[in-house]
């Protein structure tokens, strides 16, 4: 009998972001990518949120390596988190393993994990498993297909893909060697990328976008042109770089992502720019503003990134007016479109003209569509299936897709987060979940709770009262206060008011509660709490955050 596989899920799977999953036998881990999700403005004050990591922590002795699929932050972001705790190796292309030795140099943890080069098509033993890593076109260089050679069989994982017949780089999906292993020795779980398994139709290709930029590009003679895009779409900045040269402009990076991205492309030969065609933004000022084209990180309206500030008028590099085009290269990634439109407005407050994807056919998919993923399902023709990347939703139009396509339903694995599965010689067993929790990264890791974020957001939302109340429990009487502190709970004019009335409620109950000599600070507390906010609700029909603050002596 052949010994299981085992899969863990622990992110990815009903969000995007936080991709990570353990595959594991005979004793041995293989961690497939590591990545993280940033927080929105529904959890105020995160950074980041990671995959709950204390499965691979308390199993750290066991992981053989991380296999990085791609650059992505969704996929290597919470790399850094998981090596304060272990040590392995990490295998990955040129330019991912370039990503993640700039991300792991500033954490200062570069000496708890070997970086390991694979090329493509390369295959090589990773503890007990045979690995194979294949080419796949992505929004970003050098991504890989990982089929994982296990005595169940042949696992694949698609990672992050499309199907561009004309890519930039000419790098295209290696779905002949996906074909090959479907014939001989067949394919025993597919786990396929779910972001766009509810479009129909096929992605744009890359070349497609980088001919309609460059007509663009080429209809601004005389205006400063700036670009807008992912930092980690060097294929993009090509074709921006190539629109550049073609029209006599001069390509400027703006961002510390844009120039480090930028700066190592350049050096592994991925990005093509003559160097009399490319400036720092600091040589800005010396150069023919309307020979210009700035390539710049703040697509998608993040505070702190180049356009951002632009549009507010902080840029330290350079000042908008009414000879500057705007072109937004990308698509508001969801539940960014308010930051994306308020910067759009901020735009046009500087009398900057603008285009964006919802105008013309500037930004593609990185994500392959319905027809894509049929490609796929036709070509791997898996035994078993796992959906995974994506939201709920896009799961389950995946799962319906193989379904449509013949796939039956007891061979469609259906995952969450946290979930477990176990490949033995009897099929794949659902060996139910672990749990997926979401791990809050705020300064520090694991300090933040449920609990903590909903304070916030109460706080952001209707603004605190705080009551500080000083008695003698002994004697049975108020010493100082109530003293009440308020804020974002109502206008000045009616606070006074507000907060004399709180102050008079919390009081009385308080004198009440005090006859009894046996009462205790938390007792008065919970006295206190009940007293302003009745008063409060009564009087404003709100709900601020009531933090009563009782204190003996």
């Amino acid at each position: 009998m052949a010994p299981p596989v085992k899969i863990t899920y622990l992110g990815g799977l009903g969000e995007i972001g936080r991709n990570c999953m353990a595959i594991e036998t005979e004793g041995r881990i293989v961690v497939l990518d590591c990545g993280q999700m940033f927080g929105g403005d529904d959890l105020p004050g995160v950074d980041a949120v990671l995959p709950d990591l204390s499965y691979l922590i308390e199993n750290g002795d066991r992981i053989e390596a991380c296999i990085a699929t791609h650059a992505h932050e969704d996929h290597i972001g919470a790399l850094p988190h998981l090596l304060e705790h272990v040590s392995f190796p990490i295998y990955g292309s040129a330019f991912t393993l370039g990503m993640i030795e700039h991300k792991l140099r500033e954490s200062r943890l570069l000496d708890k994990a070997e970086l390991r080069l694979v090329n493509d098509n390369d295959r090589m033993d990773v503890g007990p498993f045979d690995c194979e890593f294949l080419p796949v076109t992505h929004s970003i260089p050098s991504g890989n297909i990982t089929a994982l050679h296990t005595k169940q069989g042949v696992i694949l994982h698609s990672s992050d893909f499309k199907l561009d017949l004309t890519p930039v780089d000419g790098r295209r999906t290696n779905l002949a060697r996906i074909g090959a292993l479907a014939y001989e020795p067949g394919i025993r779980l597919l786990m396929a990328d779910s972001t766009n398994a509810d479009s129909p139709g096929m992605s744009k290709s890359e070349t497609e976008i980088g001919a309609n930029l460059a007509n663009l590009i080429r209809g601004q003679e005389g205006r400063r042109v700036i670009v807008a895009s992912f930092a980690s779409h060097l294929h993009r900045i090509q074709q921006l770089a190539d629109a550049a040269v073609a029209t006599g402009r001069t390509l400027v990076t703006l961002g510390l992502s844009m120039k480090r991205n930028v700066k190592l492309a350049r050096d592994l030969g991925i990005l093509r720019v003559p160097d009399h065609s490319i400036r720092d933004i600091d040589d800005l000022e010396d150069l023919d503003q309307s020979k210009v084209l700035v390539v710049c990180t703040g697509s998608q309206g993040e505070p702190r990134a180049a356009l951002t500030q632009m549009a507010i008028g902080a840029s330290r590099w350079l000042k908008l007016d009414d000879n500057d085009t705007v072109v937004f290269s990308s698509h508001p990634i969801p539940g960014n479109e308010a930051a994306v439109a308020t910067v759009r407005n901020g735009l046009a407050r500087h009398g900057v003209k603008v285009f964006h994807s919802g105008m013309l056919d500037i930004h593609t998919s990185g994500h392959g569509k319905q027809q894509e993923l049929q490609t796929l399902h036709s070509v791997a023709v898996p035994e078993w299936f796992v959906p995974v990347h994506g939201e709920y939703a896009h799961l389950v139009a995946h799962s319906d897709l193989a379904r449509k396509m013949g796939m039956a339903d007891d061979r469609i694995v259906f995952c969450e987060d946290g979930d477990q599965i176990e490949i033995s010689d009897d099929g794949i067993e659902h060996l139910g979940s672990i749990g997926g929790d979401h791990l809050y990264v705020d300064g520090t890791v694991g300090d933040l709770g449920s609990a903590v974020l909903g304070d916030r957001r109460v706080l952001g939302d209707d603004g605190f009262c705080a009551i500080v109340v000083h008695v003698d429990l002994e004697r049975g009487e108020i010493i100082a206060g109530p003293d009440v502190v308020s804020r974002g709970w109502v206008e000045v004019p009616a606070l006074v008011g507000h907060e004399t009335a709180v102050a008079d409620a919390v009081e009385q109950d308080l004198m009440k509660a005090l006859d009894d000599r046996d009462v205790t600070i938390e007792k008065l507390g919970q006295v206190a709490r009940r007293a302003a906010g009745r008063t409060v609700n009564d009087r404003t029909r709100r709900r601020p955050m009531i933090v009563p603050v009782i204190r003996e002596g």
